[in-house]
């Protein structure tokens, strides 16, 4: 519901253009992302980004309006960086790398996440989803290979082994788009699921919450704050976010008694937050800009290939706002995808990509879900029996430190994938990130022939599968990877002026300590997301390749 627009209403909208098909020209495109919020366009631009072109279809004519997902992870970050559309959002949003939960008149947990030297961006940012949709909007609209379709609804949907069709909707007439792949992108009412007949499976709660942006100058940090059963709010929770333009996302849970009917009246959202602005010391002075309501899912799908079909985001599953691994969970969707997908259509990848993209996220987001219902069972307890379990772990976390990690948000963090189909299993005992886990970065000192720079270890895998070496071994490893498009990275710990080509010296040795590299020849195979596919302690030729090809789904056609 919008309160006050102008804050949002720089927002351009975008007018209807009549796509050939409505003139018998045209029908077939590469692909269909059905869905333009923020997982549909970080999908199309991997896509692009890859050579590959798509086509979306967007029902609205602008980007969505009020904060809705305002906390943006590292890990969306870096995703967002490699399809080169952070920088606008890294140069508006808020970085913070913490908060406070309160009990009463008592602080009960301070959240501290990882952050040092060693990382390239914070742990967070905050930034409403309205901007960062903009962003990623003006991006794709620069990018030749991304056809964005406004005011297009998609009304059917046909597949088969072949590909999918579906009708198309529009205010000039209806029209028929075939493609070769089709990916669902659109929400949590997804019509694409709907028409599959996919249902998905777990638990929703009861517990619901208000979510208020008002605009209100404050100086106070941007951290987490969540409060237990404050005044403002007895017997329930209130979080609060700082975000850009003096904006503030405030949540409330309503009790069970509480009519959402009436709490969502513009004179009780003002008493609730005026209330809670007076409790914390603040000038209750502010404007309200939009609210909605929300309550807790904890749902995903099976599987999310059916054929030529995948689904990603919302449209997959439904995570609790606890611990921000909704919006940052679907990117993460779209960022396995996208090479995944553009190396199936170019030939670069074998079909069980495509299965290893279900697989893992499907994984993803069990785990998500494992942790996200801890925080909701805690923010939110269903029964007075939970309740009276939270009460007490606050109690003892006022004055007791084993009882303050069960305070714990569990804010998100990059799944690792132990068990995937195209892993090479890592030796447990070796220290570091196995297979299956997020690259870690650290600085790093480049060199090539033509002069020497700095930057971050993760700047160096791009779009390509990249072998990541300790040692001068380009030539076994150029052979090994031949006819594969593989970046190689050669580490050496000390500049070595004989070294002809580019490398990269870790003259301080935190590249090693980061990857755990003990051994000297040590070297990782890191797939075009950034996650490890395998790793050795020294180049051994028929290892990397297999370990290439299993990486690429080609294992079996080897």
């Amino acid at each position: 519901m919008v309160i006050g627009r102008d804050i949002y209403d720089a927002f351009p909208r975008y007018p209807f253009t009549p796509p050939p098909e409505l003139e018998g020209r045209g029908g077939h495109v590469p692909v269909i992302i059905v869905g333009g919020g923020p997982i549909g366009l970080t999908l199309a631009l991997g896509l692009a980004c890859h050579g590959v072109s798509c086509t979306v279809i967007e029902p609205r004519d602008s980007a969505s309006f009020g904060s809705r997902a305002t906390c943006t992870s590292r890990r969306s970050l870096e995703i967002w960086e490699r399809f080169g559309a952070a920088q606008p959002a890294l140069d508006m949003g808020l970085a913070w790398t913490g908060g406070s939960s309160f009990w009463h008149d008592h602080t009960v947990f301070s959240l501290t996440m990882h952050d040092d030297a060693d990382q390239k961006h914070p742990p967070m940012i905050n930034i409403q989803q309205c901007f960062a949709e903009q962003f990623l909007i003006d991006a794709a609209l620069e990018h030749p290979d991304i056809d964005l379709r406004w005011s297009s609804t998609v009304t059917g949907l046909k597949h088969d082994a072949d590909g999918a069709t579906v009708t198309v909707e529009t205010a000039a007439g209806a029209y028929g788009l075939s493609s070769d792949w089709l990916v669902a992108c659109d929400g949590a009412h997804s019509f694409v699921r709907q028409s599959l007949g996919l249902k998905m499976k777990g638990t929703s709660y009861e517990g619901r919450y208000l979510i208020a942006d008002i605009r209100h100058a404050s100086k106070h940090p941007t951290e987490r704050r969540a409060w237990f059963d404050p005044v403002s709010n007895p017997r329930a929770t209130v979080l609060m976010h700082k975000q850009p333009k003096d904006i503030w996302r405030v949540d409330y849970q309503l009790r069970d008694e509480d009519d959402a009917e009436e709490e969502l009246k513009e004179e009780r959202v003002r008493a609730r937050i005026s209330a809670h602005l007076e409790m914390i010391g603040e000038d209750p002075d502010y404007e309200l800009v939009w609210m909605s309501l929300y309550k807790a899912h904890c749902l995903t799908l099976d599987s999310y290939r059916h054929g030529r079909v995948l689904v990603a985001g919302d449209a997959a599953h439904l995570v609790p706002i606890f611990g921000v691994r909704g919006l940052n969970s679907g990117i993460d969707d779209a960022g396995n995808l996208a090479w995944k997908l553009a190396a199936v259509i170019q030939g670069t990848g074998g079909d069980r990509l495509l299965d290893s993209y279900s697989e893992e996220r499907v994984f993803a987001a069990h785990e998500n879900i494992s942790q996200a219902r801890k925080s909701t069972l805690f923010m939110t307890p269903p029964s007075r029996g939970h309740t009276l379990l939270r009460d007490a772990a606050l109690s003892l976390a006022v004055k007791h430190e084993f009882a303050k990690p069960l305070v714990n948000p569990r804010q998100t963090t990059a799944i690792v994938f132990p068990t995937s189909i195209i892993n090479t299993p890592t030796d447990p005992h070796l220290p570091g990130p196995p297979a299956g886990a997020t690259l870690p970065t650290c600085p790093v000192e480049w060199r090539d022939g033509n002069g020497s720079g700095k930057g971050f270890l993760l700047d160096h895998v791009k779009l390509r599968p990249t072998l990541i070496q300790f040692g001068d071994h380009r030539s076994l490893l150029a052979s090994a990877a031949a006819g594969h498009g593989v970046d190689i990275v050669t580490v050496l710990d000390r500049a070595d002026p004989a070294f002809d080509g580019f490398c990269l010296v870790d003259s301080q040795g935190r590249a090693r300590a980061v990857l755990g590299a003990e051994s000297p020849d040590a070297g990782f195979l890191v797939r075009p997301d950034g996650h490890i596919a395998a790793r050795w302690e020294s180049p051994e030729p028929d290892f990397i390749t297999m370990a290439l090809l299993r990486s690429l789904g080609l294992e079996a056609e080897a």
